[in-house]
């Protein structure tokens, strides 16, 4: 007796084979080629270039506020 797991490996082969051979691959790969090129023209950027750039953004703002609050204590220091 076939063990169910091979069984449904199997069924899932054959699935995949017979949808290859089908205009169903053909729609597939021409729908992912038109995502990727109105992605491509969307200038869009990752995950991981948008997090470095938020946590860029947030150690300047960081930075800012630590520089904002040395001139104000210089600027009440000279007075």
């Amino acid at each position: 007796m076939i063990a169910p797991n091979q069984l449904f490996d199997d069924f899932q082969k054959n699935m995949s084979e017979l949808l290859a051979k089908t205009p169903a691959a053909d729609i597939e790969r021409n729908m992912k080629a038109f995502m990727a090129q109105t992605f491509a023209r969307m200038d869009l950027v990752t995950r991981e270039e948008f997090d470095i750039q938020a946590d860029l953004l947030a150690r300047a703002l960081e930075r800012i506020e630590s520089l904002e609050a040395r001139v104000q204590a210089l600027e009440q220091g000279g007075e």
